[in-house]
């Protein structure tokens, strides 16, 4: 069984607070319901237009096996194993390049993730007992499905 890095329902706060910055990439920013996580997220926003107040299911995986192995899969069997990605609309494979701690507005500890799609960037800013899974270097898969 997959164990993901970061699952959890995200809602998004806004779209694009700054303005519009490219023709077919939105900046969403969104908040964790359980974790409580901060996120700043491009999207495609072409392929997969996100709105505020929608709710979506957010996974970072480091694999997208359903059993959980990081093993590729062989030549010509592509059709016959399942995938983590089936079950998504929108997927997503980067690095991790930083971490860094941060002070929030009440002077807590937040600990700030950043992967890069691509260029496409996320950001996930939270509490450190929640990003002990995330090191530097790691190449993870964001999946997302609108709830």
């Amino acid at each position: 069984m997959v164990n993901p890095h970061f699952d959890d329902t995200i809602k998004v706060i806004g779209v694009d607070a700054d303005g519009k910055k490219y023709d077919k990439v939105s900046r969403v920013q969104a908040k964790g319901e359980e974790s409580g996580m901060h996120i700043v997220l491009d999207v495609n926003s072409q392929l997969y237009p996100m709105h505020a107040g929608e709710k979506f299911r957010m996974v970072l995986s480091q694999t997208l096996n359903e059993d959980g192995s990081a093993a590729a899969v062989a030549a010509g069997s592509e059709g016959s194993k399942k995938s983590l990605a089936d079950r998504f609309e929108y997927v997503m494979h980067g690095l991790l390049y930083k971490i860094s701690d941060d002070k929030n507005q009440s002077g807590d500890v937040e600990v700030a993730v950043y992967i890069s799609f691509g260029g496409l960037q996320l950001l996930m800013k939270g509490a450190p007992a929640k990003m002990g899974k995330f090191k530097v270097d790691q190449r993870l898969f964001l999946l997302l499905l609108k709830e």
